[in-house]
């Protein structure tokens, strides 16, 4: 971690790490039927929140 922060590296692994993270609740969403592509960007916003949310929403009724 010390390596990262005096290259600089810092930013770019969080960057790196947010947007894994935004792909995983995109996968997540779908599973649960709603869109990947909007939770994609909602968690773009609000990360470990919108993880929470995916988690804790009760599935999406067919139509």
């Amino acid at each position: 971690m010390m390596a990262a922060i005096e290259m600089g590296n810092l930013p770019t692994e969080y960057a790196v790490g947010w947007f894994t993270l935004a792909l995983i609740n995109a996968g997540l969403a779908q599973g649960k039927g709603r869109s990947g592509l909007a939770w994609w960007a909602v968690s773009l916003l609000l990360g470990p929140v919108a993880t929470f949310l995916v988690v804790v929403l009760d599935p999406a009724k067919p139509q």
